[in-house]
């Protein structure tokens, strides 16, 4: 294996509870890999997108094996956008972690192993990204993976809505919507889902409630 492929750029490593995602609520090791292609207007972690330190995998695995959790979430930034994240979570899997995985949808996820569980942000309208989901990501997704959509207006809920309906995207794994923090309501999109009878899971970020979404958290 090259040296690039042993190495990541780390922005941090910590341990919390899983705030988004259908294990929402469970301890996990976030790693937090370096970098973004990206520049989504909600984005909350800024301070990935550049600094970070490179660490050999096994350094990595090492600091991870001390919180001593079986459940691993690789988040950015954009992980993918590193060469040695996908070689990186397959070691995981080896070893016995659960891992899953938090990307924006704009890169091929072809290549990771099945094993792992895929959180894919479908960029919406107020995002100024949506011209960068790369849809032929829809083609591996598993029943276990998950399809994000933020929603900050009725414009993004409207595009999300046509967007599940046009690819039928809760008969391929589960769907979950979470509101712009501190743009729209939660309630306000509860209550859009109910009236529409939408086939999604409604969910808010927990970590922004518990800890005023401070990094490390």
């Amino acid at each position: 294996m090259s040296k690039f492929l042993n190495q990541l750029r780390i922005t941090e490593i910590f341990y919390s509870l899983q705030g988004e995602s259908t294990t929402s609520g469970l301890p996990t090791v976030f790693v937090r890999l370096t970098g973004c292609p990206l520049r989504c207007t909600y984005c909350d972690t800024a301070y990935a997108f550049h600094g970070g330190k490179t660490l050999r995998m096994e350094d990595i695995q090492q600091q991870i094996a001390e919180y001593d959790c079986k459940r691993v979430c690789v988040t950015g930034g954009e992980p993918l956008a590193q060469p040695g994240c996908v070689p990186f979570m397959t070691q995981l899997c080896e070893l016995g972690y659960q891992v899953s995985i938090e990307t924006s949808g704009a890169l091929d996820i072809a290549a990771i192993d099945k094993r792992v569980m895929i959180v894919m942000d479908l960029k919406t309208p107020s995002s100024n990204e949506a011209h960068r989901n790369l849809m032929t990501n829809l083609e591996h997704l598993k029943p276990q993976d998950q399809i994000k959509f933020v929603v900050g207006s009725r414009e993004d809920y409207d595009w999300s809505r046509e967007t599940i309906n046009t690819y039928k995207l809760h008969e391929t794994c589960e769907v979950l919507f979470s509101t712009s923090f501190e743009v729209l309501s939660p309630q306000t999109l509860a209550e859009w889902i109910l009236e529409d009878k939408l086939p999604v899971r409604f969910q808010l970020q927990l970590h922004k409630y518990l800890w005023d979404d401070a990094p490390g958290h």
